[in-house]
């Protein structure tokens, strides 16, 4: 019991073994990672990121994990009234001219992985705009892409963090519940995928999806250390029929029961997805099933 939460055996051993691939991640942002997770919330809503890391500090105390290490706070900068604030410059505006035709007139399709700062600031911004589910920034593991033709952006793609469990996929994958603790950051969620709504094009959908799996593996090894094994995704069937993933040759496993935890005591009902992956190499269930040696970045 923590802070009025009282978590199970279950919880700690995901816990710990989510710490356990992230060592590099500083402990606030660790702590608003395993928030998320855990859905543990304030009643409004926030996450509960102070109780979070005073929890993670017991836990390291008990031995049972180790907390990346506190990182010195930086000296503060003397004041220079000689010298003008430096300010952000402006998130620049996207050209939404009506972009219509075949797939083949748009010259070669690139995913230009998103590193700076302030083109993070924009990709956020497009997806909270345009993108069915908004955006309210990605925690842990992520990778931002834009989907681009020359010097015009087309879309934006986000790879994330897996779902911790999901009945239809973990049967699927045939694994134990220690081997989804081990292997799930394997495992890696398609959770944002947007083509401009001024972008009619057909066939870049897949086209796109098709460049994604080509490249995850070694994108997310240079990025964060370690290969992914499997991509998923989930599909809203009353907004998408998911037939541009089909096309890609993703596999349609069935549905999410539309029914979770959102809080202790607490459960939420939602409209079913369908859930969708895509191998990425070709003993994918062998190795996620494996509960050994499963690589640490």
């Amino acid at each position: 019991m923590h802070c009025g939460r009282e978590f199970s055996a279950a919880e700690i051993a995901d816990l710990c073994a989510t710490v356990a691939w992230l060592p590099g991640l500083p402990r606030q942002e660790l702590a608003a990672t395993l928030c998320e997770h855990l859905a543990w919330f304030t009643l409004s809503g926030t996450p509960k990121i102070h109780a979070c890391q005073e929890f993670l500090e017991r836990l390291q105390a008990a031995g049972l994990l180790e907390l990346p290490p506190l990182r010195p706070a930086r000296p503060a900068r003397p004041a220079r009234p000689d010298r003008p604030e430096r300010l952000l410059p402006a998130v620049e505006p996207i050209d939404e001219a009506p972009i219509h035709g075949p797939l083949q007139a748009l010259g070669p399709v690139r995913l230009e992985i998103v590193r700076e700062t302030m083109l993070a600031a924009q990709w956020d911004a497009l997806v909270a705009r345009w993108h069915p589910l908004g955006f309210q920034g990605a925690f842990g593991y992520r990778l931002r892409y834009f989907i681009t033709a020359d010097d015009r952006r087309l879309g934006c793609l986000l790879l994330a963090g897996a779902a911790r469990a999901v009945a239809v996929r973990d049967r699927w994958i045939g694994w134990t519940v220690q081997a989804r603790r081990a292997n799930v950051p394997r495992v890696v969620n398609n959770s944002r995928f947007l083509i401009f709504p001024h972008v009619r094009v057909a066939h870049l959908a897949s086209h796109v999806l098709g460049q994604l799996a080509r490249r995850t593996r070694a994108d997310w090894l240079d990025h964060w250390g370690f290969e992914p094994l499997l991509l998923e995704t989930f599909v809203d069937p009353r907004h998408h029929a998911g037939t541009c993933y089909r096309a890609a040759g993703w596999q349609l496993l069935g549905t999410t029961s539309g029914r979770g935890l959102a809080r202790p005591g607490q459960s939420y009902h939602s409209t079913p997805r369908q859930v969708w992956v895509k191998p990425l190499t070709l003993d994918c269930r062998a190795s996620l099933c494996a509960a050994q040696g499963s690589p640490r970045p």
